[in-house]
C-alpha cells in the first residue's frame, strides 16, 4: 500500500530497533526517508540500502543529538536533502525516536548521566521539532516514540521514565501549538521491545519478567511499534492529535 507516496520524512535513531522499522515501513508505503543515526553508520547506510533495494527513497544524515549545535546542523541537514531530493523544505512527517535508556538505580543515576538522558530524550526532539516547525505542511505529523513506563513503574530507569513524561506532555501542548497550520502530533507509547535498547530481554530470565506483567504472552517486536508510526503518519491517523497510543502487549493490566 503507497498511501505515503510523495512524502517526505525524517526519523531520529534509524540505525537499528524501532527507528529502523519506522524508517522501512514508512519508506515502503512510499516515502522518501531520511534516516538520522548516532554512531552507528554502517548500519545507518544499510538501512538506506534496503530501501533503496526494495524499490524505496532514503538518504542518511548523521548527528549527535547530545549535542545543540548537532541538532540545529541535522535540521539544516535535513532541509538541505529535502530540497536535493524533492525541490522544497517540505517535512510531511517526523519521528522523535531516537532515545538512551541506561538501567542505572534512582539513588546511583549520577549528574553527567541524567544530564545525557535529559539531552537526548528531551531537549533533542523540542530543538528539531522547534527548528522544523517551519517545514511541517498542513497535514504534517510530528510522532514521538515514549514509554508506556511513564504510567506505571518499571525498576531502574526512573530518570528515563522521567524524560519521557515530559515528553508526554510536549505532545499535548504541541498538538494545541501546532493544531492551527493543521499539524498533528502524536505519540507511541512501547512496552517490552526486543531491540538494542533492551538488552535485558535477550535472557530467560528477563523474557520471563516481562511476559509475567503482560496480557499478551510473547515479546513485542520494532515493527509492532512501527506499524502504529505508519498509521498515524498516513491517511488512517489524519483526525488523531494530541494523544498517545500505548503499544505494549496489555503491560500491567
Amino acid at each position: 500500500m503507497s498511501d505515503l507516496n510523495g512524502k517526505t520524512a525524517l526519523v531520529t535513531g534509524a540505525s537499528r530497533g524501532i527507528g529502523k522499522a519506522a524508517a522501512v515501513r514508512l519508506a515502503a508505503k512510499g516515502a522518501f526517508v531520511i534516516v538520522h543515526y548516532g554512531v552507528a553508520e554502517r548500519e545507518a547506510h544499510g538501512v538506506v540500502d534496503q530501501i533503496k533495494a526494495a524499490g524505496g527513497k532514503a538518504a542518511a544524515i548523521q548527528a549527535d543529538l547530545s549535542e545543540p549545535a548537532e541538532i540545529e546542523r541535522l535540521a539544516a541537514s535535513a532541509r538541505s536533502l529535502l530540497r536535493e531530493h524533492t525541490g522544497a523544505e517540505r517535512l510531511e512527517i517526523l519521528v522523535n525516536n531516537a532515545g538512551i535508556a541506561p538501567f542505572v538505580g534512582f539513588t546511583a543515576t549520577d549528574n553527567a548521566t541524567l544530564d545525557r538522558i535529559l539531552a537526548v530524550n528531551v531537549k533533542a526532539p523540542y530543538l528539531l521539532t522547534a527548528g522544523l516547525a517551519d517545514a511541517l505542511p498542513d497535514g504534517g505529523r510530528v510522532i514521538f516514540v515514549t514509554t508506556a513506563v511513564t504510567k506505571t513503574y518499571f525498576p531502574g530507569i526512573a530518570a528515563y521514565a522521567a524524560s519521557k513524561g515530559a515528553i508526554d506532555t510536549l505532545i499535548l501542548h504541541l498538538a494545541a501549538e501546532l493544531g492551527p497550520k493543521g499539524v498533528r502530533v502524536t505519540g507511541v507509547a512501547p512496552g517490552a521491545i526486543e531491540t538494542d535498547m533492551s538488552a535485558w530481554l535477550g535472557s530467560d530470565d528477563g523474557k520471563k519478567q516481562a511476559l509475567a506483567i503482560q496480557a499478551l504472552q510473547r515479546i513485542g517486536k520494532p515493527d509492532d511499534i512501527a506499524r502504529v508510526i505508519a498509521f498515524l503518519a498516513g491517511p488512517d491517523g489524519d483526525w488523531v492529535t494530541g494523544h498517545i497510543v500505548t503499544a505494549s502487549g496489555g503491560t500491567k493490566l
